[in-house]
């Protein structure tokens, strides 16, 4: 069993020297659950600057570097063996689904 005596209490009773402790404790936890939730709000994201897509991959009658690479099927094209008398034209088509 324990038992205070009226000499360990003091002015304040038995936790009075730990009263500012305890408040600066308290303070603390508020502040960071304060934080947590202002970190919790969703935010906008930053503004995206706009892709001028026209300076992307090889341009209206530049050269393209020759390139070896299989199909669907696994055949090899290169360059040259797309040419045609004409030339050859490439097409570029992104898909986000494949």
């Amino acid at each position: 069993m324990l038992e205070f005596h009226e000499s360990s209490r003091g002015a304040s009773g038995p936790c009075g020297r730990f009263e500012p402790m305890r408040a600066v404790a308290i303070s603390s936890a508020a502040l960071t659950l304060a934080t947590g939730l202002l970190a919790a709000v969703p935010q906008s994201p930053p503004a995206r600057k706009p892709i001028d897509v026209s300076t992307l991959g090889p341009q209206v009658g530049e050269r393209v570097p020759d390139f070896d690479l299989k199909d669907q099927n696994g055949k090899s094209w290169t360059l040259h063996s797309m040419m045609g008398p004409k030339g050859a034209m490439l097409v570029f088509f992104r898909s986000a689904d494949w």
